[in-house]
């Protein structure tokens, strides 16, 4: 019998893989742009954390939404943590 947990899993892994997929298909200029904004995006939320004394977790989601949305993103991001 199959379980729900084992059908959950290859569903959520059968994801990642096409994620990783669209990601390698991408232009190599693409993802150099996308990570190089994302950095700067941490960049700017390290400083709004300093600046301002926030307590806004950088990590993956944020520093991509922050990255790929530039000061509009960032700003998004700092008002979702004050929201929340």
């Amino acid at each position: 019998m199959i379980s729900a947990n084992l059908v959950i899993a290859f569903c959520i892994g059968l994801l990642i893989l096409c994620l990783i997929t669209k990601i390698l298909s991408l232009p190599v200029k693409t993802l150099w742009k996308l990570i190089y904004n994302s950095i700067i995006g941490a960049i700017c939320l390290w400083l709004v954390n300093l600046v301002l004394g926030l307590a806004i977790p950088i990590n993956f989601v944020t520093a991509l939404v922050a990255g790929t949305l530039g000061i509009p993103g960032v700003l998004l991001v700092v008002i979702y943590y004050l929201i929340k």
